[in-house]
Protein backbone atom coordinates (compact mmCIF):
# COMPACT_ATOMS: atom_id res chain seq x y z
CA UNK A 1 0.00 0.00 0.00
CA UNK A 2 1.15 3.68 -1.12
CA UNK A 3 1.87 6.02 1.77
CA UNK A 4 -0.93 8.64 1.20
CA UNK A 5 2.02 11.42 2.27
CA UNK A 6 4.29 10.58 -0.31
CA UNK A 7 2.12 10.23 -3.19
CA UNK A 8 1.12 12.65 -5.62
CA UNK A 9 -1.75 12.36 -8.35
CA UNK A 10 -0.80 13.61 -11.66
CA UNK A 11 -4.34 14.07 -13.47
CA UNK A 12 -4.49 14.78 -17.05
CA UNK A 13 -7.44 15.72 -19.20
CA UNK A 14 -8.57 15.88 -22.68
CA UNK A 15 -6.62 14.74 -25.44
CA UNK A 16 -3.63 14.32 -23.26
CA UNK A 17 -3.92 10.72 -24.64
CA UNK A 18 -2.74 12.35 -27.68
CA UNK A 19 0.45 13.64 -26.86
CA UNK A 20 3.20 12.78 -29.55
CA UNK A 21 1.13 13.32 -32.17
CA UNK A 22 -1.53 15.73 -31.93
CA UNK A 23 0.18 19.15 -32.30
CA UNK A 24 3.85 18.01 -32.20
CA UNK A 25 5.01 21.27 -33.01
CA UNK A 26 2.99 23.19 -29.65
CA UNK A 27 3.27 20.00 -27.43
CA UNK A 28 6.52 17.82 -28.70
CA UNK A 29 6.73 14.17 -29.66
CA UNK A 30 7.01 13.31 -25.82
CA UNK A 31 3.60 10.71 -24.93
CA UNK A 32 2.12 10.50 -21.55
CA UNK A 33 4.09 7.44 -21.30
CA UNK A 34 7.18 9.09 -21.41
CA UNK A 35 6.47 11.58 -19.19
CA UNK A 36 5.37 9.25 -16.62
CA UNK A 37 8.81 7.47 -16.64
CA UNK A 38 10.69 11.00 -16.33
CA UNK A 39 8.11 11.42 -13.34
CA UNK A 40 8.56 7.69 -11.77
CA UNK A 41 12.55 8.28 -11.97
CA UNK A 42 12.21 11.65 -10.22
CA UNK A 43 10.02 10.06 -8.08
CA UNK A 44 11.98 7.68 -6.86
CA UNK A 45 14.97 10.28 -6.14
CA UNK A 46 12.32 12.46 -3.81
CA UNK A 47 11.31 9.30 -1.90
CA UNK A 48 7.87 10.26 -3.88
CA UNK A 49 5.17 7.91 -5.77
CA UNK A 50 3.19 9.12 -8.80
CA UNK A 51 -0.20 7.93 -9.79
CA UNK A 52 -0.12 9.63 -13.59
CA UNK A 53 -4.09 9.55 -14.91
CA UNK A 54 -5.63 10.62 -18.14
CA UNK A 55 -9.44 11.13 -18.71
CA UNK A 56 -11.55 12.75 -21.95
CA UNK A 57 -14.21 13.36 -19.24
CA UNK A 58 -14.39 16.43 -17.04
CA UNK A 59 -16.17 14.32 -14.47
CA UNK A 60 -13.56 11.76 -13.83
CA UNK A 61 -11.15 14.48 -13.09
CA UNK A 62 -13.52 15.70 -10.02
CA UNK A 63 -13.98 12.27 -9.00
CA UNK A 64 -10.07 11.83 -8.68
CA UNK A 65 -9.93 15.43 -7.13
CA UNK A 66 -11.99 14.37 -4.13
CA UNK A 67 -10.41 11.16 -3.69
CA UNK A 68 -7.17 13.19 -3.25
CA UNK A 69 -8.97 14.91 -0.38
CA UNK A 70 -10.46 11.66 1.09
CA UNK A 71 -6.82 9.97 0.29
CA UNK A 72 -4.87 12.77 2.27
CA UNK A 73 -2.36 12.79 -0.76
CA UNK A 74 0.85 15.17 -0.89
CA UNK A 75 -0.23 17.17 -3.93
CA UNK A 76 -1.91 16.37 -7.04
CA UNK A 77 -0.47 18.06 -10.59
CA UNK A 78 -3.04 18.54 -12.82
CA UNK A 79 -3.26 19.24 -16.62
CA UNK A 80 -6.81 20.28 -17.42
CA UNK A 81 -6.28 20.84 -21.26
CA UNK A 82 -8.92 22.59 -22.55
CA UNK A 83 -11.07 22.43 -19.46
CA UNK A 84 -8.67 25.16 -18.07
CA UNK A 85 -10.55 27.50 -20.08
CA UNK A 86 -13.97 26.28 -19.79
CA UNK A 87 -14.56 24.29 -16.41
CA UNK A 88 -16.45 26.30 -13.35
CA UNK A 89 -16.91 22.62 -12.09
CA UNK A 90 -12.70 21.65 -11.95
CA UNK A 91 -12.67 25.53 -10.38
CA UNK A 92 -15.07 24.33 -7.70
CA UNK A 93 -13.71 21.15 -7.05
CA UNK A 94 -10.10 22.53 -6.42
CA UNK A 95 -11.71 25.07 -4.26
CA UNK A 96 -13.52 22.13 -2.17
CA UNK A 97 -10.53 20.41 -1.35
CA UNK A 98 -7.45 21.40 0.61
CA UNK A 99 -5.02 19.09 -0.98
CA UNK A 100 -2.35 21.59 -3.21
CA UNK A 101 -2.82 21.98 -6.59
CA UNK A 102 -0.54 22.35 -9.26
CA UNK A 103 -1.50 23.74 -12.82
CA UNK A 104 0.51 22.30 -15.62
CA UNK A 105 0.54 23.34 -19.06
CA UNK A 106 3.35 22.30 -21.71
CA UNK A 107 2.73 25.20 -23.73
CA UNK A 108 2.31 28.55 -22.84
CA UNK A 109 -0.89 29.32 -22.94
CA UNK A 110 -0.81 33.24 -22.94
CA UNK A 111 1.30 32.85 -26.06
CA UNK A 112 -1.53 31.34 -28.15
CA UNK A 113 -5.18 31.89 -28.87
CA UNK A 114 -7.00 34.46 -26.62
CA UNK A 115 -9.37 32.03 -25.58
CA UNK A 116 -6.63 30.28 -23.89
CA UNK A 117 -5.75 33.18 -21.57
CA UNK A 118 -8.02 33.13 -19.23
CA UNK A 119 -7.90 29.66 -16.57
CA UNK A 120 -10.51 28.84 -14.12
CA UNK A 121 -8.37 26.64 -12.26
CA UNK A 122 -5.03 29.47 -11.70
CA UNK A 123 -7.59 31.46 -8.84
CA UNK A 124 -7.73 27.85 -7.03
CA UNK A 125 -4.31 26.24 -7.92
CA UNK A 126 -1.20 26.05 -5.39
CA UNK A 127 0.74 27.23 -8.34
CA UNK A 128 1.06 27.20 -12.13
CA UNK A 129 3.76 26.23 -14.40
CA UNK A 130 3.44 27.03 -18.04
CA UNK A 131 5.72 26.92 -21.37
CA UNK A 132 8.52 24.42 -20.74
CA UNK A 133 7.26 21.70 -22.30
CA UNK A 134 7.10 17.94 -20.41
CA UNK A 135 9.72 19.31 -18.24
CA UNK A 136 7.00 21.27 -16.49
CA UNK A 137 5.54 18.02 -14.99
CA UNK A 138 9.05 17.91 -13.39
CA UNK A 139 8.81 21.13 -11.95
CA UNK A 140 5.63 20.36 -10.47
CA UNK A 141 6.60 17.34 -8.95
CA UNK A 142 9.44 19.32 -7.36
CA UNK A 143 7.54 21.76 -6.32
CA UNK A 144 4.91 18.71 -4.85
CA UNK A 145 7.82 17.55 -2.66
CA UNK A 146 8.20 20.61 -0.50
CA UNK A 147 4.17 20.62 0.30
Amino acid sequence: MTDAANLVLVLNGPNLNLLGTREPEVYGLDTLDDIAMMLEDRAGELGLTIDLRQSNHEGHLIDWLHEAASRGVRAVILNAGGLTHTSVALHDAIKSITVPVIEVHISNPHAREAFRHHSFISPVAAGVICGFGPQGYRLALDAAATF
